[in-house]
């Protein structure tokens, strides 16, 4: 089984998919990214759901080291499932960054028509076949 990890920020109507994806049974461990305020408003009712604190008003950097502390030894793997749905981008590139940290490769997750749709899936594109043209 696969841990998820995901972003959920203070951005209203931003919870809906990210919880959805959190309440899948698909996932070992769910490790939910939010700040105090996020925590004190959501009720965290699974038990394999864990909350990692951070202190959006910080650096990149510090937010960065908080998340890769928070989850050194839990994550189980070498891979993730990942949503940043919700969040800053500040939020997202420290979390990225964190993963990166610990060893963890990602793959992007998300929430459509009820199922899990992984965004990331057959990314190996030929020079030819490159959206970037």
């Amino acid at each position: 089984m696969t841990d998820f990890v995901a972003v959920l920020g203070v951005g209203k109507g931003t919870w809906t998919n990210v919880l959805k994806l959190a309440a899948r049974p698909e996932f070992e461990n769910v490790f939910l990214i939010m700040n105090e305020w996020t925590k004190n408003n959501l009720k965290l009712e699974k038990q394999n759901v864990h909350a990692v604190i951070i202190d959006s008003e910080t650096s990149v950097g510090k937010i960065r080291d908080s998340i890769a502390s928070q989850l050194k030894g839990k994550a189980k793997g070498l891979e993730v499932a990942l949503n940043i749905d919700s969040g800053t981008g500040k939020e997202h590139t420290a979390t990225i960054t964190a993963l990166m940290r610990l060893g963890l490769s990602f793959r992007f997750v998300s929430f459509e028509d009820e199922k899990i749709e992984e965004v990331s899936y057959d990314l190996h594109l030929s020079a030819e076949e490159s959206p970037l043209d």
